[in-house]
């Protein structure tokens, strides 16, 4: 299963590589040649597939539970000043997302969306401390009764060059469930209330609607 973003790039790609299949063979005589021109362009197919891919996940929603929004690796876990939004201390944790990771962005809880904003902006590598707030992103506040406000903020990297966001203010939204795209390596930050107790480590894997990143 593909996601629905990746629709155009994949048609594109699929036309491409057929097209170097079918003419390769006329129009290059050197039979080695062919053969790796074809090669690669089957190499290039596969990658745009592996990219776009959208597997279905089962996902079991609780209130309690703040769940990772993306596949990737848990590269921060500190205290720090959210300025955008809450004004005040947070508890920061960032999952990177590599070029090989499922990059669908999926909400971490049930609820409310209070706030959601784009901001244009750098394209510096996603792990840099200043990407947080000079690169392009969108900032997203979700809202229930458990955890109260809880923001998460999709992170272009030095390749991701569209950040997709489907979270639009008043949206009741469900847990788990698609919450847009980050085309290439990019990274999520979440924005937790002080004190909440983390389920993960630095540099541990998180797979996008099943690993519980906190609990109440």
């Amino acid at each position: 299963m593909f996601h629905k973003e990746g629709a155009q790039t994949i048609l594109l790609g699929t036309i491409f590589t057929a097209t170097v299949l079918l003419l390769s063979d006329h129009f290059i005589d050197t039979i080695w040649i062919s053969k790796l021109i074809q090669i690669s362009a089957l190499l290039l197919l596969i990658i745009i597939l592996q990219f776009f891919r959208n597997p279905k996940r089962s996902v079991i929603i609780n209130e309690n539970q703040i769940l990772a929004p993306v596949d990737g690796k848990v590269v921060v876990i500190e205290e720090v000043y959210e300025g955008e939004f809450f004004k005040d201390k947070r508890l920061q944790v960032s999952i990177f997302m590599s070029p090989i990771n499922v990059h669908v962005t999926r909400y971490p809880m049930n609820g409310t969306v209070k706030f959601s904003k784009y901001h244009p902006g750098k394209f510096l590598v996603a792990w840099h401390p200043k990407a947080s707030e000079e690169n392009e992103r969108t900032t997203i506040v979700v809202e229930n009764n458990s955890f109260g406000a809880v923001l998460y903020r999709q992170i272009a990297g030095a390749l991701a060059r569209r950040i997709v966001n489907y979270a639009e203010e008043g949206m009741q939204v469900v847990q788990g469930t698609d919450a847009g795209f980050i085309k290439f390596g990019s990274r999520v930050d979440l924005f937790l209330p002080i004190g909440t107790p983390i389920n993960v480590v630095l540099n541990q894997k998180a797979i996008g609607g099943k690993t519980i990143i906190a609990t109440k």
